[in-house]
Parts: structure tokens; C-alpha cells; sequence
């Protein structure tokens, strides 16, 4: 079984494009994992946040799911087409990555 992930890609300044890749299916894999998987397998370019460390708690992989502001972590992958995009009213890094950090707590100043 495979399922399709649709995603909004670019950079800040370039109109975002989107890509769609396919992704095998499994019960109970999350989006996280499939963008592990694609990222592995098809395009290491592809830029998202996760560390897993904390058991879901670190907030890293926030997206936007199929509309919804959702942890990539915890929403299970489906068949079909899912469409992913990074967090609205944040600063766009690339892909996915968006500035997550208050800016008093950010390491380096943004030009």
C-alpha cells in the first residue's frame, strides 16, 4: 500500500512549489515517520524539524496536516494523499522549517 505525501516546498523569497512523492504505507506509522522514509529513500533535501527525544514533547515537528496545525509525530500517515505545509504566521527557513524559537531565545539575529 502506498500513500502520497504533498508537500509545500521553498524558500523565503521564492513562490512555494508543491512536490508530491509516494511513500509505502504501514497501520500506525505517523507523518513523521513517512517524511523519515522519503527523506532516506527519495530526497535528502527535504528540510523538517523533529527530535523525538522527549517522547513527543519538544513541539519541533509542528506543520500544518491537511490544513490543521498538528505534531507530524502523533498524526498517523493514511492511505491516500496528505498534504503538508509549513506553520502559517511564521518566518519560512525551508520546506517545512519555520522559525520556532521567541526571538529573545534565538542564537543569532536574523538578517
Amino acid at each position: 500500500m502506498k500513500a502520497t505525501l504533498a508537500i509545500q516546498r521553498g524558500v523565503p523569497g521564492e513562490t512555494p512549489r508543491l512536490e508530491s512523492f509516494e511513500v509505502a504505507f504501514e497501520h500506525g506509522q505517523s507523518v513523521l515517520d513517512g517524511l523519515r522514509a522519503l527523506r532516506l529513500v527519495a530526497d535528502p533535501s527535504l528540510a523538517f524539524r523533529f527530535s523525538c527525544i522527549n517522547a513527543n514533547a519538544c513541539k519541533e515537528c509542528m506543520m500544518l496536516i491537511d490544513g490543521k496545525v498538528d505534531y507530524a509525530c502523533t498524526v498517523r500517515l493514511k492511505e491516500g494523499v496528505t498534504a503538508l505545509a509549513p506553520l502559517p504566521k511564521k518566518a519560512l527557513i525551508r520546506d517545512l522549517v519555520t522559525e520556532i524559537a521567541p526571538p529573545d531565545e534565538r542564537l543569532w539575529p536574523r538578517a
